[in-house]
């Protein structure tokens, strides 16, 4: 079921919020199977935390990173059900959809591991769980994430779902679930996106030489940029989807900001709407 902007139950002591994307190459050594960056998850909860005790409310979504995507992809599940002829033989498609699912909760347990060393209060609601179908339309409840108290943050990540026929399964993107997040959650003000290995767009993709001049801080839907997106990491869509559903949600009026999660306090001061170096996105 899906809701108009604003319009699920108002909740008691009305705060703003933010929902706030943890890239899965921020959070994770994306080209190794299954490897943490740990210093950078407690950096980042730090930053949450100062964010909670300012007033603001935030809902998290984690990307995969090197717990999905390489998995993902070699056994072809953003595909949905398909032949084995160009599979692997060592497990069924349905084995490598449970074994992700297990690996996305593996991550969340280190996501939530590194909120605990801050004492803040979190729970988790993985879409295998409440979600069906993949894309901008899933269908799920996001009332479940409406009724949180004041302080606690919700958490939710990206997750192979199941689909309708003849798909059966699928890869619901955390860009998908934060643009829903972000324009049907009410009292959200802003979206941030914080992304390892850049502050933000860029112009062209980085190459370790000059990469601060090639930043876009203000980037218009008809703007030109390029992105790093391998196919052989990535099978969500890279920068390109997280941009697109930036700039859908910003037409709701939320703002939206990609920032780098890996230089100072850059992503508590997106979150709270204090000046920082990052891109954000503007809507015709």
């Amino acid at each position: 079921m899906r809701y108009p902007h604003g319009a699920l139950l108002c909740r008691q002591h009305m705060r703003e919020r933010v929902v706030l994307k943890w890239g899965g190459g921020l959070i994770t050594q994306k080209d190794t199977m299954k490897t943490v960056r740990t210093d950078v998850l407690d950096d980042l909860a730090e930053q949450l935390e100062d964010c909670l005790l300012e007033g603001m409310d935030v809902v998290l979504v984690h990307g995969a990173g090197s717990f999905g995507h390489l998995k993902a992809r070699e056994y072809k599940l953003a595909d949905g059900k398909c032949s084995t002829e160009d599979l692997p033989s060592d497990r069924s498609q349905e084995q490598a959809v449970v074994d992700v699912r297990n690996d996305m909760l593996e991550l969340n347990e280190h996501v939530l591991a590194a909120l605990t060393r801050r004492d803040v209060s979190a729970v988790t609601l993985p879409p295998h769980q409440w979600a069906r179908n993949t894309g901008p339309a899933f269908e799920g409840d996001l009332a479940l994430f409406e009724s949180a108290p004041p302080g606690i943050v919700v958490i939710t990540h990206g997750d192979v779902v199941d689909c309708d026929a003849p798909a059966e399964f699928g890869i619901l993107s955390g860009d998908d679930l934060v643009y829903r997040l972000a324009t049907e959650l009410s009292g959200v003000k802003r979206l941030v996106f914080a992304m390892g290995g850049v502050e933000g767009v860029l112009r062209e993709p980085p190459t370790g030489v000059d990469d601060d001049e090639k930043l876009i801080e203000i980037l218009a839907e008809n703007d030109t940029y390029e992105g790093e997106h391998l196919p052989s990491l990535d099978v969500t869509g890279g920068i390109g989807l997280k941009v697109q559903r930036g700039f859908e949600a910003a037409r709701h009026g939320v703002e939206v900001l990609l920032v780098s999660g890996e230089i100072g306090t850059r992503v508590k001061d997106a979150c709270l709407g204090n000046g920082v170096r990052c891109t954000k996105l503007h809507s015709s």
